[in-house]
């Protein structure tokens, strides 16, 4: 059994912003591994993120975010459950991340349920027009659709969308990432972007 030192529990608690006991109890279940204590956190963090995804949010802030010298600008709402954790560092970086990702990708929607029920049924008819004439058999279209409008979220709605920071990462895998770091419910009810020149 490896010796679990202070020293180590700071190292995985720097890393991961768990708690000291919560640390040290990932560091005896994976003998002292760091790797491993991780992953453990990380487990433990999003399965007590998922329990918190339907916690009110009432609190938050609304950030700013301003790009190529006053080209475009964003404005991001971001909720939380305390004025508290509204005002850590942690969320107010999201907050930062949130402005800058919407400024470059430019997404339409904030979450899936935000597109409008007739938006999502034109893209499945121009595809599915597509595909007919293509000569695909009906079964086979209806696999490819559903293909399709995942990859119509991917482009369009925020929490779908590949990080630019980091494309592996979605806004939304994220978002859950910061539930379960600081401990809250966190929502993004709505954000606008401003491009100069751009009046649609």
């Amino acid at each position: 059994m490896a010796e679990i030192t202070a020293q180590l529990v700071k190292q995985l608690r720097d890393a991961t912003g768990a708690g000291m006991m919560e640390c040290k109890a990932a560091l005896v279940e994976s003998n002292g591994d760091l790797d491993a204590a991780t992953t453990v956190l990380r487990k433990r963090g999003l399965a007590q993120a998922a329990k918190k995804s339907g916690r009110s949010t009432s609190e938050g802030v609304i950030g700013s975010y301003i790009h190529l010298g006053g080209k475009i600008g964003v404005l991001v709402e971001v909720n939380c459950e305390t004025d508290f954790v509204a005002r850590t560092e942690d969320f107010q970086n999201l907050v930062k991340e949130l402005g800058m990702h919407i400024a470059a990708a430019s997404p339409l929607y904030a979450r899936r349920e935000d597109v409008p029920a007739e938006v999502i049924e034109k893209e499945k008819a121009i595809y599915r027009a597509q595909l007919e004439s293509a000569g695909k058999p009906a079964n086979v279209i209806d696999k490819i659709l559903e293909g399709k409008i995942n990859s119509y979220y991917e482009q369009f709605v925020l929490l779908d969308q590949p990080s630019i920071r980091d494309p592996k990462v979605t806004i939304g895998q994220l978002v859950t990432a910061a539930i379960a770091k600081l401990g809250e419910n966190v929502s993004i009810p709505r954000f606008a972007r401003f491009k100069v020149g751009d009046n649609s």
